[in-house]
């Protein structure tokens, strides 16, 4: 039997090489990417199976990246995370400081990237009637100081796969809220934050849309989580 193929971008670190992992002990078939070569060949290694596993590095704004990610996948794809995310500027400015040209390269890598991957893979996917994730945040919905141009990126990659999920009904399309994690990226944003989840404990929340698949298109991991574990 062919495996299932998933598709995960920024996959060398945080919750990206943790969906990587699970997915890869359930025995799929991984494309991964990430800008940091040496770093996603570091975390193939690591994966269970890596032979089954095509790493692409590059940038998620790049088309011809894009392309080859495409080609990598092939005719069909079961599962596209688009997990690749850029927060911007730290410490993280107010808007009334935040460069234009950072906010556009924000929105560019946030949310016009993976529309423009969907595109790139959509008859893989549809072929498959695969699951669309969207990794979107709480700054999407609530207002934080400094958190402006990462939080209006987010909203609109929200927006952009609540259309989506209309647009093409013989898909599963997904918004996913994982809550604060210690990654890299958050410790950037919020040094001062301590004893936060390990992205591997919000996995089992992604999962659950490929086994129980909810309805809906805009979750939070911790209404995905058993109770136990989401509180």
């Amino acid at each position: 039997m062919t495996p299932p193929t998933a598709l995960v971008t920024g996959a060398s670190r945080g919750l990206g090489a943790a969906l990587a992992a699970a997915l890869a002990a359930r025995g799929w078939r991984l494309v991964v990417d990430a800008r940091d070569a040496g770093r996603l060949a570091r975390t193939v290694a690591g994966l269970p199976a890596p032979d089954r596993v095509t790493a692409v590095p590059g940038d998620v704004t790049d088309p011809a990246h894009r392309a080859a990610l495409a080609e990598a996948v092939g005719d069909r794809l079961d599962l596209l995370v688009n997990n690749a995310s850029d927060l911007g500027p730290t410490p993280l400015p107010r808007l009334a400081d935040l460069p234009p040209a950072d906010l556009e390269r924000v929105l560019a890598v946030n949310a016009v990237a993976p529309l423009a991957l969907v595109q790139a893979v959509l008859p893989a996917l549809e072929r498959a009637g695969g699951t669309v994730v969207s990794v979107s945040s709480d700054a999407a919905v609530e207002a934080y100081a400094g958190w402006g141009g990462y939080g209006a990126s987010k909203a609109a990659l929200d927006r952009l796969t609540a259309v989506l999920a209309v647009e093409h009904p013989g898909l599963r399309v997904y918004a996913v809220d994982p809550g604060d994690m210690a990654t890299d990226m958050h410790r950037a944003a919020a040094p001062e934050d301590a004893g936060l989840p390990d992205p591997g404990d919000v996995v089992p929340a992604f999962l659950r849309l490929l086994d129980d698949p909810p309805p809906g298109s805009r979750l939070r991991a911790a209404e995905l989580l058993p109770v136990e574990a989401g509180r």
